[in-house]
């Protein structure tokens, strides 16, 4: 025996996934989420990301990158000036105003398809927005900046909202949990009922389990073998894991080149109906997602990972 369940014992397909949104409401735009997970492409326009901080820190590199990965498949394109590795430095928002902004106008006329902004900063959001971006990507839940409630309220675009347990200069010190995927679970309840009541439709809320920010290795992994819980709340499941440290941590290797674990936890990710990826590398992700979906990995019964 293998410990497998028979078929009868198996949680149906459609119960699993019965709240599972089927899509995402953005300013201008409403995006369907099918089986195969969207990808966002990230777009780090920073000296000191932890994966790529510095390559496309100039304005024509960055414009560049966000092109490449448009071509190769990515559904949307997540923008941000400042990096939230562990224990890096806060920028102004005028700083980071700096660094977007260009790559943004640059890029709006040349893509297709939605611009979202990486930031937690109302300022930085409502410049973004003004040149024609459809997200608010915010990592402090919208807590981090008492002004970014209300400017998602008016201005209406898509919202994901992060789980972080402390802020990136001191998320890894020693981040503890009850149980993970409660607490986790909890709080993405809480925050979602909190827009709610700010007059925040459910339709454009995103929920992201915040992946490698303040959660140590097995916590890392036991969210991301639950991540089918987070469709209880009825909103788009959003997952960051791509290149971060817990890849490196449980393949053994910290020099091993970080694609394939980021694959491999896409395609668990996609058996568990999570609606969007945000990735460094759009193309092996891509193939990968079109050829595990034409061969039943996605159409078929999900995999049990509870």
């Amino acid at each position: 025996m293998n410990g497998s369940r028979s078929p009868a014992e198996r949680p149906d397909r459609d119960e699993r996934f019965a709240k599972r949104a089927a899509f995402w409401q953005l300013r201008v735009r409403r995006l369907d989420l099918p089986r195969r997970p969207l990808l966002m492409g990230i777009l780090n326009v920073t000296p000191d990301s932890f994966s790529d901080g510095g390559r496309f820190a100039d304005v024509s590199a960055a414009v560049d990158q966000g092109l490449r990965l448009a071509a190769e498949g990515a559904d949307i394109l997540d923008i941000g000036g400042e990096s939230t590795r562990p224990y890096a430095d806060p920028v102004d928002a005028k700083t980071e105003l700096d660094r977007v902004l260009p790559v943004i106008t640059a890029l709006k006329p040349r893509v297709l398809i939605p611009l979202s902004i990486d930031t937690s900063k109302a300022a930085v959001a409502r410049g973004a927005l003004a040149v024609g971006v459809d997200i608010i990507n915010d990592v402090t839940g919208l807590e981090g900046d008492p002004r970014m409630l209300d400017l998602a309220r008016d201005e209406h675009p898509g919202i994901c909202v992060m789980h972080m347990q402390g802020t990136p200069q001191d998320m890894q010190d020693n981040p503890v949990y009850d149980n993970v995927v409660e607490d986790v679970l909890d709080y993405l309840r809480r925050r979602r009922d909190h827009l709610l009541s700010a007059g925040i439709e459910q339709s454009r809320i995103a929920l992201d389990p915040g992946i490698g920010f303040g959660k140590a290795h097995q916590h890392n992994l036991r969210l991301l073998a639950n991540c089918h819980r987070f469709h209880e709340l009825g909103c788009p499941i959003l997952v960051g894991h791509s290149r971060k440290g817990f890849i490196a941590k449980a393949i053994g290797d910290k020099t091993a080149d970080p694609t394939a674990g980021t694959i491999g936890v896409a395609l668990a990710l996609a058996s568990q109906g999570v609606q969007i990826l945000r990735v460094h590398d759009v193309l092996p992700l891509r193939q990968a997602l079109v050829l595990y979906e034409a061969s039943g990995g996605i159409g078929g019964q999900p995999l049990l990972l509870d």
